[in-house]
């Protein structure tokens, strides 16, 4: 599944393809929206945005009728795709929505979670009423993610399974806490209670700094230097990408310690019993 800097990604990808301009026409898949394709054709596609890992397409209001909100999910296997409004891709994925503009078209293949909402209701959603701070896509600080930490809802959970946790924070998936949890030098056991002031801070930076250079880097998690300098060495994207995801039995880039590959919350994640507090 996508995690947040993808969802991210895609969304301007989405922006640059059909955002501030008319909606020629729209396609929906499902029955119970066929009555708004034509209601939303011709309006403006006015703001296209995410939401941890949701996609939001908001087209403008017009005389007779408020704005919408087109929401939809990605979940394990929806994909979105930009093109030509008249040649579809070449896929055997199911086209599930579409807005077609001008000169560019706007595709979601295969994803099951889509709703036409007016935008004042998007906190009925349930994805979206869920979703704690949002640091992609939200002005979210240390102090944020301190108060969340403190939530009684969350302080006694071990990290490992709580960063999956969107209502802990939104847009970290499975290779962001592992990159997290070393960045912040911290055991997966270690629950947000166990940290001192030290801690805590070295906590939020790190979710903070790996979900900001994963959506600026295209994935790449590791440190900016050291991925270039592994790039010129002739690593490929994949064996530089990241500090410990997916790397287990190789060395540690900080002390050279073999990475190791565990299973929490029913998920691979991967550490540095070197660098990480194991005690915990």
């Amino acid at each position: 599944m996508p995690e947040g800097p993808e969802i991210r990604r895609m969304v301007d990808d989405i922006e640059a393809a059909i955002g501030d301009k008319s909606a020629e026409q729209v396609f929906f898949a499902f029955d119970h929206y066929k009555s708004f394709e034509s209601a939303l054709a011709g309006r403006r596609v006015s703001s296209v945005e995410a939401r941890g890992k949701a996609v939001l397409v908001f087209f403008e209001a017009t005389v007779t009728d408020g704005s919408w909100c087109v929401y939809s999910h990605n979940q394990l296997y929806g994909k979105w795709r930009m093109g030509s409004p008249n040649r579809e891709p070449a896929t055997n994925r199911q086209l599930r929505f579409a807005i077609f503009s001008g000169k560019k078209a706007a595709r979601l293949y295969s994803a099951s979670d889509i709703q036409l909402v007016r935008p004042d209701a998007l906190d009925q959603v349930g994805y979206l009423s869920r979703l704690g701070p949002d640091p992609l896509n939200q002005s979210v600080g240390i102090n944020d993610l301190m108060a969340v930490f403190d939530d009684k809802r969350f302080a006694g959970r071990a990290l490992g399974g709580l960063l999956l946790d969107q209502g802990f924070v939104a847009g970290i998936g499975n290779y962001l806490r592992s990159e997290i949890l070393f960045e912040a030098r911290l055991a997966p056991a270690t629950r947000p209670k166990d940290l001192d002031g030290t801690d805590r801070e070295r906590l939020a930076q790190a979710i903070l700094e790996m979900l900001s250079r994963a959506y600026r880097l295209k994935g790449i998690t590791n440190d900016p230097d050291r991925a270039e300098r592994l790039k010129q060495a002739g690593w490929s994207f994949g064996q530089r990408r990241h500090m410990v995801f997916n790397r287990d039995g190789q060395a540690c880039h900080e002390c050279d310690s073999p990475i190791t590959r565990i299973q929490q919350a029913s998920r691979r994640l991967y550490l540095c019993e070197t660098c990480q507090n194991t005690r915990t």
